[in-house]
């Protein structure tokens, strides 16, 4: 697998599968982006952790990675919204700070949303902050389709509220290719069926 070519740096391949070594992989890239405090950067390994101690059905965390050249620059995890029927929640996506601004994070994000489609989802809710600082991260989700549903001001903190983003899942956007089985022999594989839909 070597994706990372001059030509090709923004064509990643995925993997579901989920290993102990996800635990420093996924610390790595969210402390790479700057945007993290510690507490912020251990709750993003702690769903991790979730994950290998539960599975993904029982713990509601699945993951998809971004690997380039053998190496894992990326990552997002979701699950569905309990008490829904069709809602899932973007808990994570990040990308190294190194493999930035090269289209990683859009094709992350798209493969993310297939991923929830087949599983039965057909709204994605992501949560950011309505800080200066992330005006990237907002601006990036609007780029992709996302619609800015609701602001709760001063959710974090005094100043810092919280965006509420949706976008709904069309099934033309999906008619591709069917996602291929995770790569085995690393760890727990977090391909999920329609059997498995919530």
């Amino acid at each position: 697998m070597n994706n990372a070519t001059a030509d090709s740096a923004n064509l990643p391949t995925f993997r579901t599968a989920v290993g102990p070594e996800d635990r420093q992989v996924v610390r790595t890239i969210v402390a790479s982006t700057g945007f993290f405090n510690p507490a912020e950067i251990d709750i993003a390994v702690e769903l991790v952790e979730e994950h290998l101690a539960k599975g993904a059905e029982q713990s509601g965390y699945y993951f998809v990675f971004a690997e380039c050249d053998a190496r894992t620059v990326g990552y997002s995890c979701y699950g569905p919204i309990a008490g829904t029927q069709q809602s899932h929640d973007l808990f994570w996506i990040a990308v190294d700070r190194s493999h930035q601004a090269a289209g990683i994070g859009r094709r992350l994000l798209i493969e993310t949303e297939r991923r929830i489609y087949q599983c039965g989802g057909r709204r994605v809710y992501v949560e950011t902050s309505s800080r200066d600082q992330y005006l990237p991260t907002r601006t990036f989700y609007e780029r992709c389709g996302y619609h800015r549903e609701a602001i709760l001001e001063d959710f974090y903190a005094p100043g810092d509220g919280k965006v509420i983003y949706v976008r709904a899942l069309e099934s033309e956007e999906f008619q591709q290719e069917p996602i291929p089985e995770p790569h085995e022999g690393k760890g727990t594989g977090t391909f999920c069926s329609e059997d498995s839909a919530k």
